[in-house]
């Protein structure tokens, strides 16, 4: 392990927006579990999550864009999100913090409806078929989303991978979730150009390496029924 990695792990536990609960502590009874509000933020603004963070620079540009929301960045990572929470403190963001915890645990560290809104940034789309259940779109995922979400909470998946657009929007179609957008190429969308610019506007880092080599970036926004 490198010395710039040891010197993340080090400085993350001393950050003040990094928070990073052991694996049992987070099955037992995790304590910010439905106080995520009141203990960590302090007021009753909207919870964004954004699954599978990474270096964080979507958390952090959504928490600069939207001040009046509370942004997550979970990711197992931490010295990959290191960036991000860095940012944050040099920034003086009190709206975004970073939690390292595994995604298959989402709800044991959030309560029913406690979340307004889930982000999946580039996530691995896992192609192979053995590797279905790592899909963060499976129904699988979706099920544990349905958990912690309010009613019309929002979910968004932002990827270069047209086989992960193509298989979530056929799972979302055989399951009857409601589809509010979908597009195969956010960059040749005239309607992004307004009142959802930010999706242009913040790109992680593998955005800028994958549009720069060529390749569509496509979202989709959808709910899951709860009924």
């Amino acid at each position: 392990m490198g010395k710039n990695k040891l010197a993340r792990f080090a400085e993350n536990k001393i950050l003040p927006n990094v928070l990073q609960p052991a694996r049992e502590e987070v099955l037992k009874e995790f304590a910010l579990k439905g106080k995520w509000r009141e203990k960590v933020f302090k007021n009753r603004h909207p919870v964004v999550l954004e699954l599978g963070c990474g270096k964080g620079e979507y958390s952090v540009g959504m928490a600069k864009i939207f001040p009046e929301k509370n942004f997550i960045g979970i990711d197992i990572k931490g010295a990959r999100f290191w960036f991000g929470a860095k940012e944050a403190v040099r920034e003086k963001l009190e709206n975004v913090v970073f939690l390292r915890t595994q995604i298959e645990l989402i709800e044991h560290c959030f309560n029913e409806n406690e979340v307004d809104e889930i982000w999946i940034t580039f996530p691995d789309p896992q192609i192979k078929y053995r590797r279905t259940k790592h899909r963060l779109t499976n129904i699988e995922f979706l099920e544990r989303y349905k958990k912690i979400l309010k009613p019309e909470g929002l979910l968004h998946l932002k990827t270069d991978s047209e086989f992960l657009h193509g298989y979530t929007l056929g799972l979302l179609h055989g399951l009857g979730y409601e589809i509010v957008t979908a597009h195969h190429d956010i960059y040749g969308a005239p309607e992004y150009e307004s009142d959802k610019k930010y999706l242009r506007e913040i790109k992680t880092n593998y955005e800028e390496m994958f549009s720069g080599a060529g390749k569509k970036i496509t979202y989709i926004q959808f709910k899951i029924s709860k009924q």
